[in-house]
């Protein structure tokens, strides 16, 4: 089952934007969702993930303070909201999943996430 991400954009620097993930997956809360990123010539890395329950989440900590990921089963949906940007946030965002045994485990290793997105391209200009 494929996962989709929308609403990548271009934003100034100090500003804010949200993007969001969405799963088909059923039950559609069975997954851990995570959220990585890939800047030209970099690896992919770890942004944050959060339980299949919702309740238990987790950050980089370049992202710390700023960013805020959160998930609504019921709409089979995550977001990631994006706030105070640097130039140093532009990447390619994408989402990614997989299945959670228990409600509030979570990752941060990429190697754990199965299902990927096709990413969103987020741009913050100086």
């Amino acid at each position: 089952v494929q996962l989709q991400a929308f609403g990548g954009g271009l934003v100034q620097t100090g500003g804010s934007l949200s993007i969001s993930c969405a799963t088909c997956r059923r039950p559609c809360n069975t997954d851990v969702m995570g959220w990585f990123r890939q800047a030209p010539g970099k690896e992919r890395e770890f942004v944050a993930t959060i339980s299949r329950s919702g309740a238990v989440t987790g950050y980089a900590d370049s992202v710390k303070g700023r960013f805020t990921i959160s998930r609504d089963n019921a709409r089979s949906t995550a977001w990631l909201q994006m706030n105070s940007l640097k130039p140093e946030d532009t990447a390619v965002y994408y989402c990614a999943a997989f299945y959670g045994r228990l409600p509030h485990i979570t990752s941060q290793d990429r190697s754990n996430y199965h299902r990927w997105g096709q990413g969103t391209q987020v741009t913050v200009s100086s």
